[in-house]
């Protein structure tokens, strides 16, 4: 890992900006679920995960609440996780069709994935002081890129999010549109694409299925060229 991105994360590690946030870890990593009450969670923000040189970025809103915040990995230990590392290794993104712990020796093809919020928020729902606070170490990490020619957002808040820093970077004055699998560019060139969330909910209510996501992924890997 570069130098640079490897102090980003361990200042990502580190912050405690939000006491809100700083608050609620605390009280997930303490209040455990039945089935992971032997174990220590990661208890911290979680810092985005893959090759410096990827061709492909997929972003989340923020870890979960018994996946990130537990394992120390985004989209790791958690449904949402299984649902999307089930589909990236069908389409050979992922080496491994799970995303467990940090010791499972999963790896990525040319991607890396991150949230726009390194912490887990009540309800799953950050104020938008939060989301400002971490705004810079996102801009940060996907910054380091270089190579970067296709985003995938996990969810409308992801992907407002993430247009919201490309609208503010290059000035874009067109409007970016949420909707599932639709290629958009931006001016430099990146291509952005928007997925439903692959949580347990829109999943069983069949707002997304697994070939909708594959054929996504498909769609992403062939114009990042990976």
């Amino acid at each position: 890992m570069d130098i640079k991105l490897n102090n980003l994360n361990k200042t990502i590690v580190n912050c405690k900006k939000c006491p809100r946030l700083v608050k609620f870890i605390n009280k997930v990593s303490t209040n455990k679920r039945k089935q992971n009450l032997d174990e220590v969670y990661w208890g911290k923000p979680v810092p985005g995960f893959g090759n410096l040189n990827s061709k492909l970025a997929i972003i989340g809103l923020a870890p979960a609440a018994h996946g990130g915040t537990r394992t120390g990995r985004a989209f790791t230990g958690d449904k949402s996780g299984d649902f999307l590392f089930k589909c990236l290794h069908k389409v050979g993104i992922s080496n491994n069709p799970y995303s467990i712990n940090l010791k499972d020796n999963l790896k990525l093809k040319s991607t890396y994935i991150t949230n726009i919020l390194k912490c887990v928020p009540p309800e799953d729902k950050p104020l938008l002081k939060e989301l400002s606070n971490c705004s810079k170490f996102f801009s940060e990490e996907i910054l380091y890129l270089r190579k970067l020619k296709v985003i995938v957002t996990l969810g409308k808040v992801a992907f407002d999010n993430c247009g919201n820093f490309y609208k503010d970077k290059f000035q874009i004055k067109k409007k970016l549109v949420f909707k599932h699998g639709k290629i958009q560019y931006l001016p430099n060139g990146l291509i952005i694409i928007p997925s439903y969330h692959p949580s347990p909910r829109n999943v069983n209510t069949k707002l997304i299925s697994s070939k909708m996501m594959i054929d996504l992924f498909k769609k992403a890997k062939k114009l990042a060229k990976l």
